[in-house]
């Protein structure tokens, strides 16, 4: 068993969060310059096994498919991650809970963990919660579309955030957003850790 193989193992057992509806939701064990952090699994993931693998991943890959690849070549070549791995549950709108901020730091072992194993040239944080970990918050208007460089748990590397692909957010849908969600995927097509992962 790889070290991030066991990485993932010990993730699989966790259970410090018992607000949380669900165990973790774990990727495959891929050592990738391209490190994705989404915000927290739905409950489809959950009962799928895998992350993105419900309408926000359909759009997600559709925009990854832009750029010439396949959600098979993502799930086996980028490391897919989250601000939280388990499930929050619904919230008094009936959306998804916004994991509580104790929630967000216990959950952050596990990044801190993966990026010390990984040690990714670029990473790409999906959604307000993700992108508030590595970016200061700002309206999105002012980060989706730009190319950041961030120190993240004493790793530096590049940093190019996408808006949520939920499909109950119209932002990407309008401008400006969606002249920007073009210069962002334009960004990660350009960047030599895209580059290598995708052979």
């Amino acid at each position: 068993m790889t070290v991030l193989s066991a990485h993932l193992a010990k993730l699989k057992r966790c259970a410090k969060c018992p607000q949380m509806c669900s165990r973790p939701v774990t990727p495959r064990p891929v050592v990738s310059p391209v490190y994705l952090v989404g915000q927290a699994p739905g409950a489809h993931e959950y009962e799928l096994g895998k992350p993105f693998a419900w309408t926000a991943g359909k759009t997600l890959f559709r925009w990854f498919g832009q750029l010439g690849v396949t959600e098979e070549a993502v799930r086996s070549k980028m490391y897919l991650s989250a601000v939280c791995r388990c499930f929050p549950g619904k919230g008094a709108g009936g959306g998804d809970r916004v994991p509580s901020h104790e929630e967000i730091e216990t959950c952050a072992f596990w990044m801190r963990r993966e990026i010390e194993l990984i040690r990714p040239a670029l990473i790409i944080p999906v959604g307000r919660l993700a992108i508030e970990r590595f970016i200061a918050p700002e309206p999105l208007k002012d980060i989706i579309g730009r190319q950041h460089r961030g120190r993240v748990f004493n790793h530096s590397c590049d940093v190019i955030p996408l808006p949520h692909p939920s499909g109950a957010s119209t932002w990407f849908k309008m401008e400006p957003g969606r002249t920007l969600l073009k210069q962002a995927l334009d960004l990660i097509a350009q960047h030599p850790a895209w580059k290598i992962m995708i052979g």
